[in-house]
């Protein structure tokens, strides 16, 4: 009873208040070929000491990621965190608070989400931004919503070299709103023709820099001919380390910019949680997902914040919300802005600059390995590599070489036929010692 605290008369008394017979009604939405067909074959009870014992040797399996050289990136990048931020989010007054909709009793939160807003908006170039998102990829998919709203036309049309899990929860979410969407063809080399996709049936283009395969993009031209058509422009990041270098996606005409704020405070954490940014121009406020903390004075003039912006489920009827997320990503959001105040504007362009040389250094290295095409001419810190075979196959006899080298583009897109591309990520983790490893071991594994 201590996991499973209902009885079956309380079960059947819920299903009753419901209007269902059984609780397979309650799944009848999930495709059957996505459901298990069976129980996981699991001891029916174990004791607690028991449980963490297995769990443990399980867990030793894993191979940490500062253990071996690591050039794993595809969306999740690992960055030094200083200690400081982990010491800071768990003191009790950040770790234990919850939705600040009592302004008197949370000035606290509510003033580090609105310095977050503000370090969000300065990175993109914007002028607003929002109190966070749960991640990139569902950021994405709300920037989607809000274009239809903003432009009152129902179809999206999704860059080639979008990454494939943003562009899977953006078609999952249109899915079930009865919107339209258009995906390209990617195309790794980079250069993918955008601007013919562009038409007055568009409501927004969703255009990824640097993208999944580590391309700089150009969004000026792109903005141009989206403007044009009525149509607002979508620029998508995964890795905001590049602003610190890039020309931010606001300054080169983006209407919203949304992406992952992974790398700045948070830890690769297993794959989470993540936070998520959101940021857009002025006019299009109330049209904004999320939720908004600003700044205003009390009865007695003193400085003071409040949430100023909530147009979610919780706080309206449904059909006037703007977004069905009902929260943000706090903690993670806290962390964000504790790492960027640290680092500072300078800091940043510091950060960003041993990022790309460290890139740049391993591109060399492996594009001297024999067999070996960097597909690149610009990027930031991740590049994609050609390899002879499939690079699944390559990327598994590297691990067994102690080096975890990189993502199989063919991982995250399976039927997409690009399965000899390998997706490589460098940061300031990465030591000179790592990447001569790197390219030791893929010549042993090429050859």
């Amino acid at each position: 009873m201590r996991y499973l605290p209902l009885t079956a008369d309380d079960r059947a008394e819920m299903m009753a208040r419901i209007g269902i017979a059984s609780v397979d009604a309650l799944f009848a939405d999930i495709p059957k070929d996505k459901r298990e067909g069976e129980l996981p074959d699991l001891p029916r009870a174990k004791g607690e000491l028991e449980v963490e014992r297995q769990l443990a040797r399980l867990a030793a399996k894993n191979v940490p990621a500062g253990s071996v050289p690591f050039f794993v990136g595809a969306g999740a990048y690992r960055h030094h965190v200083p200690a400081s931020v982990d010491h800071l989010i768990q003191r009790s007054e950040f770790l234990t608070s919850y939705t600040p909709y009592q302004p008197e009793i949370a000035q606290g939160t509510l003033q580090y989400l609105f310095e977050f807003q503000t370090q969000v908006a300065e990175l993109t170039g914007m002028e607003v931004a929002n109190a966070s998102m749960y991640d990139g990829s569902t950021a994405a998919a709300e920037a989607v919503l809000m274009a239809h709203r903003v432009t009152r036309r129902r179809k999206a049309v999704l860059a080639g070299n979008l990454h494939p899990h943003y562009r899977a929860t953006i078609e999952t979410v249109s899915r079930y709103a009865d919107d339209a969407v258009a995906a390209l063809a990617p195309v790794p080399a980079g250069g993918e023709d955008l601007l013919s996709a562009i038409d007055e049936s568009v409501s927004c283009i969703v255009v990824q820099s640097p993208d999944v395969f580590g391309n700089l993009v150009d969004l000026k031209p792109i903005a141009a001919k989206a403007h044009a058509a009525g149509a607002l422009l979508i620029a998508v990041f995964t890795e905001v380390v590049s602003l610190g270098l890039v020309e931010p996606p606001g300054a080169q005409g983006a209407d919203i910019v949304v992406g992952e704020g992974q790398s700045i405070g948070n830890a690769l954490n297993f794959g989470g949680p993540y936070v998520g940014l959101f940021a857009t121009r002025p006019k299009f406020i109330r049209q904004m997902p999320g939720r908004l903390a600003g700044e205003t004075v009390d009865a007695e003039g003193r400085r003071g914040f409040v949430l100023t912006l909530s147009t979610r489920e919780q706080h309206i009827r449904r059909e006037k919300a703007t977004s069905n997320i009902c929260t943000n990503s706090g903690l993670c959001a806290l962390a964000f802005t504790i790492h960027m105040s640290l680092l500072g504007r300078t800091g940043l362009t510091r950060l960003a600059r041993l990022n790309h040389a460290s890139a740049c250094d391993l591109a060399e290295r492996l594009a001297a390995v024999p067999g070996v095409e960097v597909l690149n001419a610009t990027f930031f810190n991740e590049f994609t590599i050609r390899v002879p075979g499939k690079a699944a196959d390559v990327i598994e006899r590297l691990a067994q070489k102690g080096v975890l080298g990189g993502v199989p583009y063919s991982r995250l897109a399976p039927k997409a036929g690009l399965d000899d591309l390998i997706l490589v990520a460098a940061t300031e983790t990465t030591t000179e010692d790592d990447r001569a490893a790197y390219a030791a071991a893929l010549k042993e594994v090429l050859a």
